[in-house]
């Protein structure tokens, strides 16, 4: 009996104080309910040149300039794009509160979106972060985990964008200042209701947003950016650049890109029509608009989305991107290796002109331009590679680099889906080297590493279904060796499966003959090739090597395919891979 009663006493005071509990959690669960990220900014990361002293972002002092940032085209409560998100520069004056320290805090976010993305950077010392969990409306849930490289030590080659100075009290250092933009994948359809920030020392967010850029849109045409080059100088000109179209669709949208540039840049007006022949239009050009405007200005760093224009885009036929420039553009983000013949106008906008007479000067690259979508479509194929992807020794303005035939062979067929292709291929670019080094004016235009531009160039792009990884040769024709390129090539297969894209890669090209392609480096090739042929990482394999090689020579490309360099296929050859690739593997 006095058991019982003991047994008693103690359920009654542990409901008494379950009892008394409840309010105070529920007091707590009020409290903790999300809030918009401003409302939770507790750090002061830019500082007025002359104030230096109001503004401490890394707790010894250092700050952002807020001059930099103006110059950059960064100010208070400007949208910017970055990776396909809009996320929104906090609408502070220097020495306010600007970002929080992350540390397990509810931030109020809603939209539906294949990506989070996170403006971002560490004050750490080092690359700083830790997992965090995403809310949905439907009361599920989802873990991701951001990390944000460091504001004074990060790579250049990822950075959204690098200021030129760091604020102290001590006064002002000639040492870049770098700001990231982070994306984390979403439950595909969800309806977000709020996102826990990690807890972890030094991470510092700026901004957060729903990437929702990619929907309903499939790629038609895309180039990557290899790098910020001298050009012109260009004022008052227009640009008309060439394009290939792959998917066609009702409605279209252009994507200029301003990556990799340390200051704004302007487009006064543009236009897309059909092309007749050369800068010649079929019929009259039909302006693009941006936020409604007929001009924008894209910061340091950013990208400009036109509206979407009612326009029907023909498949596999060739667009007139046209632009004006106002500048003065003395240098500007560009892909060098076009293959195509565009054209730079007399002085003036020439954007609606429907006649070639204004369009005096050739140009072989693609400055600025990065994107053409269609509405509507299945969605892309994205292939990232290196020259051989680029186009390099197929015939100017001809169309034939293999992505071309390979688009040629899904609009033929009924199969599988009539899917764009998009060419993200940058001649000279390896998977784990940096050849352009991510910032300032370079004559290297052979890009980042794939395992930094892979953000950019794959996961960002519209509909991405399924994505080829095609590089390896400069890496091991410089000296990378076959662990290293494998490494390279897991990480890009691990990554582009966790945000449900479908990996495939294809085997490294012979290339004896050429210079650099030692017996040495033609052993480390084979190494990686059997690594890809034996699978396990990614989703499918396209032997490429097995395709053009010589039977008789196998560490040599089969004569009939080379183009005399022995490094790249011609046109037979290039056509030979695309003819190869097995569609229902896409």
């Amino acid at each position: 009996m006095r058991r019982c009663v003991r047994g008693i006493l103690i359920v009654l005071a542990l409901s008494g104080s379950l009892l008394s509990a409840a309010p105070a959690q529920a007091v707590e669960a009020r409290q903790a309910a999300p809030v918009p990220l401003e409302r939770l900014f507790d750090n002061v990361a830019v500082s007025d040149d002359g104030l230096p002293a109001a503004a401490d972002f890394d707790g010894a002092g250092a700050s952002l300039s807020a001059r930099d940032l103006t110059a950059a085209g960064w100010v208070p409560g400007r949208t910017l794009t970055v990776q396909g998100a809009r996320l929104t520069w906090p609408r502070r004056q220097p020495g306010e509160p600007d970002n929080v320290r992350a540390a397990g805090q509810d931030v109020r976010v809603t939209g539906r979106g294949d990506a989070l993305a996170f403006l971002v950077a560490g004050t750490a010392g080092t690359e700083t972060g830790g997992p965090g969990t995403v809310t949905y409306a439907n009361g599920t849930r989802s873990g991701y985990r951001l990390t944000a490289p460091d504001w004074r030590t990060g790579p250049l080659a990822t950075k959204a964008v690098a200021l030129p100075h760091i604020n102290t009290p001590g006064g002002q250092l000639a040492e870049p200042a770098r700001l990231y933009v982070v994306t984390v994948p979403l439950a595909p359809g969800r309806e977000l209701a709020s996102v826990r920030l990690p807890r972890a020392a030094g991470l510092h967010v700026f901004a957060v947003s729903v990437r929702t850029a990619t929907q309903g849109w499939t790629g038609s045409w895309a180039t990557s950016t290899g790098g910020y080059a001298a050009v012109g100088p260009w004022t008052d000109r227009t640009l008309r650049l060439v394009v290939r179209t792959s998917a066609g669709g009702p409605r279209v949208r252009m994507r200029f890109d301003n990556t990799f540039a340390s200051a704004p840049v302007r487009i006064d007006g543009a236009t897309v029509a059909v092309r007749a022949s050369g800068a010649a239009a079929r019929g009259t050009p039909v302006p693009l608009s941006f936020a409604g405007e007929e001009s924008v200005e894209i910061p340091a760093g950013a990208q400009a989305y036109s509206d979407p224009l009612g326009f029907a885009v023909p498949a596999d036929a060739d667009l007139l991107v046209s632009f004006h420039l106002p500048g003065p553009v003395p240098a500007a983000p560009l892909h060098r290796l076009a293959q195509q013949r565009s054209y730079v106008s007399e002085p003036g906008d020439h954007t609606a002109d429907g006649t070639a007479g204004a369009y005096t000067s050739v140009i072989t690259s693609w400055p600025l331009l990065a994107g053409v979508d269609v509405s509507g479509g299945p969605g892309s194929v994205v292939l990232l590679g290196d020259s051989i992807t680029d186009g390099d020794k197929s015939t100017v303005d001809a169309n034939r680099r293999w992505p071309n035939v390979l688009a040629g062979r899904l609009l033929r067929q009924s199969s599988v889906p009539r899917y764009g292709v998009l060419n993200q291929g940058v001649s000279g670019n390896r998977v784990v080297t940096d050849r352009y080094p991510g910032d300032g004016v370079s004559t290297d235009t052979a890009g980042v590493s794939a395992l930094h531009r892979f953000d950019r160039d794959v996961l960002a792009q519209p509909s991405a279904r399924t994505a080829i990884v095609f590089e390896g040769v400069n890496d091991v024709r410089w000296g990378a060796s076959a662990e290293q390129v494998i490494a390279g090539l897991r990480e890009l297969a691990e990554r582009g499966r966790a945000r449900g894209l479908r990996m495939l890669a294809a085997t490294i090209l012979p290339c004896a003959g050429e210079t650099r392609c030692t017996a040495a480096v033609d052993a480390e090739r084979g190494v990686v090739n059997e690594w890809i042929r034996r699978g396990g990482v990614f989703d499918g394999m396209l032997d490429f090597d097995a395709v053009v090689r010589d039977p008789a020579d196998p560490a040599r490309i089969l004569p009939a395919y080379d183009s005399g360099d022995h490094l790249h296929p011609g046109d037979a050859g290039l056509a030979a891979l695309a003819e190869s690739v097995d569609l229902r593997l896409l």
